[in-house]
């Protein structure tokens, strides 16, 4: 009994020592100050920006392509015989000008045959003489002749057999067929001289002296040097940029649409100026793209060096097989902007950077795609700040933060 008593008494100390401090620390937090409430700060993302360029002048129309021959032919003989001389400079590589000759062939042969036809047209003339003579006297005759008859009564008509007509104009025919003889004798003795018909480099030859070539025989092959060519593949959007191309006809296009050929030799970059001549009527069935064909006057001319970079052992010439970049000068609009390329956004859309910090969404149509630019039309301004990165979506009129990105 006294037990019970006893934890009876012990458990309602314990109460009594919970509720007393459960009222102490209530009273203690009822005294205690209120903290002050404040609004969590505004998240602003932070976006880096870049500024708009006006752009004035054509726009540029970037492209590639390969090198090669205005003009390329095989050089063959028109006639045969044993080659009896070979002009040095006429091997792979070497520089040749128009109506040099390159070789020869024996000549014996070709004298011979025009010695013959000379002798055959001497003897022809006296026979086209003889019978012009004899139709002189045949008609001489006959107006004697008819003279008589006449006296007499009506004369008959005489015929061209009579008058020696038919043998005259056999004489005269066999006259004009001696004389081709002869000129085709000396067309054949010119041929044994092989001369270059334009100013060229040669690209392989296979001749040498003794060596008995056929006419027609390929001996070499030769490419002009005044010109070459650069065919460059388009897309359509790429080649509507070009003015007047659909216009362009082969040989009138110099100057109308000028083009600048960039080649890469080593560490250096050499340009050339060139000009749109032609574009192919077809699109390429592979790669459905447009052909554009550019022309460089005189490619062995020094190129002029486009980098910082300048050439121990001078500029070189525009290299026929060569790969270059072309730059051709495209349309120029009133008013366009370049832009960086990071700033243009899917749907074509440019995000502008307003007073403020305040976003912008301008739509805009896209002219040329560059490298590390963009060609466009649109609602801008030059100057204008747009944004490049750091944000994933943007809607009109948010806030964002421009400068320089924090370091994390």
């Amino acid at each position: 009994m006294l037990r019970k008593l006893l934890f009876g008494s012990s458990v309602r100390i314990i109460i009594f020592i919970l509720a007393a401090t459960g009222a102490g620390v209530t009273l203690l937090i009822s005294l205690a100050p209120e903290a002050e409430s404040r609004e969590p700060p505004p998240r602003i993302p932070f976006a880096q920006t870049a500024r708009v360029t006006a752009g004035s002048g054509p726009i540029p129309v970037y492209g590639s392509g390969t090198v090669r021959p205005s003009a390329e032919i095989d050089i063959a003989p028109q006639v045969g015989g044993r080659v009896v001389w070979v002009d040095p400079g006429f091997q792979s590589g070497g520089r040749v000008e128009a109506g040099r000759t390159l070789f020869r062939i024996e000549e014996a042969d070709y004298l011979y045959r025009r010695q013959e036809a000379e002798a055959n047209l001497a003897s022809r003339r006296v026979a086209f003489l003889q019978e012009q003579e004899q139709a002189t006297i045949a008609r001489e005759q006959y107006e004697l002749y008819a003279e008589r008859q006449s006296a007499e009564g009506a004369p008959s008509e005489a015929s061209p057999l009579t008058l020696r007509e038919p043998q005259l104009e056999a004489a005269r025919a066999a006259l004009s067929r001696d004389e081709a003889r002869l000129a085709d004798a000396n067309l054949a003795l010119a041929r044994t001289r092989v001369t270059a018909p334009f100013d060229g480099v040669v690209r392989s030859e296979s001749v040498d002296v003794g060596q008995v070539v056929s006419p027609g025989q390929p001996v070499g092959r030769l490419f002009a040097s005044h010109a070459v060519e650069v065919v460059v593949p388009l897309s359509d959007a790429d080649a509507a940029l070009i003015p007047g191309l659909w216009e362009l006809r082969a040989g009138d296009g110099e100057g109308e649409v000028a083009v600048r050929v960039i080649a890469q030799y080593g560490e250096g970059s050499y340009a050339w100026e060139g000009y749109v001549d032609r574009v192919e009527a077809s699109l390429d069935a592979q790669t459905r793209t447009v052909d554009v064909i550019v022309r460089v006057s005189d490619p062995f001319a020094a190129g002029v060096p486009a980098g910082t970079f300048s050439a121990v052992g001078g500029s070189p010439p525009l290299l026929v097989g060569k790969f270059v970049d072309v730059e051709i000068d495209g349309v120029s609009p009133e008013d366009y902007f370049r832009v960086p390329r990071a700033a243009l956004q899917t749907g074509n859309e440019v995000w502008a950077v307003s007073e403020g910090d305040v976003v912008s969404i301008v739509p805009v149509q896209v002219l040329q795609r560059a490298n590390d630019e963009v060609f466009v039309t649109g609602p801008l301004e030059g100057g204008q700040a747009v944004i490049t990165g750091g944000i994933q979506f943007a809607t009109e009129g948010m806030r964002v933060q421009t400068g320089t990105d924090p370091v994390r």
